[in-house]
């Protein structure tokens, strides 16, 4: 690399864009005030050397004319790829990137965002305008890929836009210690990471290691699949999808999120997800969706239950019936609670094949029920002539009918 004042004719050329980008996403930021050199240094993207001004590898990628980082630096490539309905097999354009990040990233941005579809969605008094693709997962995920791919690998970042997905594919594997069961909540790890930090102090995210989070978050938030993650032995891709599963899902979350005047965390939302796909689960099952903690799923599932949203049943949640109103339909919320006093009778019976009565409280214990859970299930055997009850209040017993 050469002396600062040289640098200007290898390769710097959008520091004053960058200012002028960060005065918009930060208007707080000191930053911008500095002088071209106190810029660059404040960001580590120069470093002195024995009194001389070089310029660092981030910061080729950052401030780099095409030209020096078609020369230097060649590997640092975005590819991107358009495919349409007619010809999902074969791209019909294509456009080979070897700018500064930055440059690529709003390059790409207003791509997709020129072939949005906007669908909306009506939540009471206002409206939700869902994108295709959200400008903040597309932004996320080819942030991530830039962040983490190999830059001594050869290859590029290729970026393939089909009319129902965008697949993200990036040089090298994922950080050691990381994989697709660990993702969500692995620390961050990032591979380059004066990139990473970069992007965060010019406030294209939010916080390093958090994109992950907010793919997550949005795409489940709007109604859409799970983004899926595929480790290769020299790659990694990340899919994101266009197509909204379940509007009614999107309509509740956003009303009831309203309603409490908060935010749901991400295991919230995924576990209500996953409770209105499969219709109940266990808490190993959620456990291993959230990729959390036992200690902290069961806090989500508490705050859950606390909001009203979900209920215990036998030792599987599922949703209340309020919710099932909103999102599915007292049809199966009707044939589900069925199933539940199905499964907790046959529990009991089994239970009193052995033992020659049982309590409330036994029953709690042996489904997973709350006291009321108990009782009803308890009444409705009393009524069907199963069991007969002796006793009252603490000393109530229920023995099999002969």
């Amino acid at each position: 690399m050469k002396k600062f004042e040289d640098l200007w004719e290898q390769g710097v050329s959008v520091t004053e864009d960058y200012k002028e980008k960060l005065k918009v996403h930060d208007p707080k930021s000191s930053l911008p005030e500095l002088d071209d050199k106190s810029f660059l240094r404040d960001l580590g993207l120069i470093k002195e050397d024995e009194g001389v001004d070089k310029l660092t590898v981030a910061g080729l990628l950052f401030v780099g004319k095409e030209t020096a980082i078609k020369r230097l630096l060649p590997q640092a490539e975005v590819i991107y790829l358009h495919y349409s309905m007619d010809n999902m097999e074969e791209y019909d354009s294509r456009l080979d990137l070897k700018q500064p990040i930055i440059s690529v990233i709003d390059r790409l941005t207003e791509k997709i965002q020129n072939a949005n579809k906007i669908v909306n969605v009506q939540v009471g008094l206002f409206r939700l305008e869902i994108e295709d693709f959200s400008e903040k997962v597309f932004q996320e995920a080819l942030l991530n890929a830039l962040s983490h791919r190999e830059y001594l690998s050869m290859g590029a970042v290729y970026v393939k836009h089909y009319p129902d997905r965008i697949v993200i594919e990036s040089p090298g594997a994922f950080p050691e210690g990381v994989n697709e069961k660990n993702i969500i909540t692995h620390p961050s790890t990032p591979r380059n990471k004066l990139i990473a930090e970069t992007l965060q102090r010019l406030k294209y995210v939010q916080r390093t290691g958090q994109g992950v989070d907010i793919i997550f978050r949005e795409m489940i938030s709007s109604g859409k699949p799970y983004p899926q993650f595929h480790v290769y032995n020299e790659a990694v891709t990340l899919t994101i999808f266009s197509k909204i599963d379940d509007v009614n899902f999107v309509k509740y979350i956003a009303g009831e999120q309203d309603k409490l005047q908060k935010v749901m965390t991400l295991p919230e939302l995924m576990i209500l997800r996953y409770l209105t796909d499969h219709k109940r689960g266990i808490l190993s099952e959620i456990q291993e969706l959230t990729q959390l903690p036992v200690t902290e799923v069961q806090s989500s599932c508490n705050n859950l239950v606390r909001y009203g949203l979900i209920r215990l049943s036998a030792k599987e949640y599922m949703l209340t019936a309020k919710v099932y109103d909103a999102i599915k339909s007292g049809v199966e919320y009707t044939q589900d609670n069925v199933m539940h006093y199905v499964k907790a009778k046959s529990l009991i019976e089994e239970y009193l094949q052995s033992a020659e009565y049982i309590t409330n409280q036994k029953i709690r214990e042996l489904c997973g029920f709350t006291r009321q859970q108990a009782r009803v299930t308890l009444e409705k055997m009393r009524s069907e002539g199963i069991v007969r009850l002796e006793g009252k209040g603490r000393m109530a017993r229920y023995y099999r009918s002969k």
